[in-house]
């Protein structure tokens, strides 16, 4: 069985955003237009996929899909890799934080000090944590909505991308919005909208954009940390584009979903770092 990277593991490959040299894949199978089957409704923010997807046997599923006008269907076996990849996945996001633990408790101070190096942490409940983002002097209740993963997600961007992280938590360059977002709350709710978007709890992919993440880990166990990225700066982006304020919370993640669907579905989009919105990342 594949052996699990480690977190330093992960860090010395992407760090300062350095690309990983890999394997260019080929589409996912042969591809055949669709017989049959309804369209989802035209404009939705997932329209990649028709009707419903079919899965053949073990480990091979056909999903529809619309370029150009037409739609095609693709088929693609997973790998072994694949499912051992899918599979972690799905269990990180099933862990929910609890602070009773210690590995959980020392992630926490982990994060702080990825963000403060210099400032000594009073406590894991302290008001210090205010000015991260959270709600309130004990993080760990912000972690309901997302779990572990979230924290994950977090400290991964931190120790990554350090400089684009300080300059969102920061703001030390660039417009700002009349009111800005909690930081470390912004992020809980993009890992939880990732999850939707890439309908990872679901055991058989089932849209376009899933199929094409599930090719992306197959060549980086890291590729849904790298995306959270992505989306943490395409949100700001947004935010900031738009003179956001807190009514507007839930369409900016809504129109951030949608910009990195279209991003996934560039037809030379082979890796995260293929993305037209990665180079936002320093």
């Amino acid at each position: 069985m594949e052996a699990a990277p480690t977190p330093a593991a992960a860090e010395t490959q992407h760090r300062h955003g350095g690309c990983l040299s890999a394997r260019t894949f080929m589409p996912p199978g042969p591809v055949a237009r669709c017989s049959g089957g309804s369209s989802q409704a035209a404009g939705s923010p997932d329209e990649a996929s028709c009707g419903s997807p079919r899965w053949i046997g073990k480990s091979l599923f056909c999903v529809c899909i619309k370029r150009k006008g037409a739609y095609e269907r693709i088929c693609m076996n997973l790998t072994p890799v694949q499912e051992q990849r899918l599979q972690r996945l799905r269990h990180r996001m099933k862990v929910y934080f609890d602070h009773s633990r210690r590995d959980h408790q020392e992630a926490l101070r982990a994060l702080w000090y990825a963000t403060y190096p210099d400032q000594e942490l009073e406590g894991l409940v302290s008001e210090q944590w205010k000015d991260m983002g959270w709600q309130g002097r004990d993080p760990s209740t912000d972690f309901r909505g997302a779990g572990f993963i979230s924290l994950e997600n977090l400290l991964f961007f931190a120790k990554t991308f350090s400089a684009s992280f300080q300059r969102l938590l920061q703001k030390q360059s660039g417009n700002q919005a009349t009111w800005e977002y909690p930081f470390a709350v912004a992020g809980v709710n993009i890992t939880f909208m990732i999850m939707q978007m890439l309908d990872l709890q679901s055991t058989k992919p089932r849209t376009f954009v899933k199929a094409v993440f599930v090719q992306m880990l197959s060549e980086d166990e890291w590729a849904f940390d790298l995306l959270y990225c992505v989306a943490f700066l395409v949100m700001d982006k947004q935010w900031v584009e738009k003179n956001a304020s807190y009514m507007d919370f839930n369409e900016i993640l809504k129109s951030t979903r949608a910009q990195l669907q279209k991003e996934l579905l560039l037809e030379d989009v082979m890796r995260i770092e293929d993305m037209p919105s990665y180079r936002l990342l320093c």
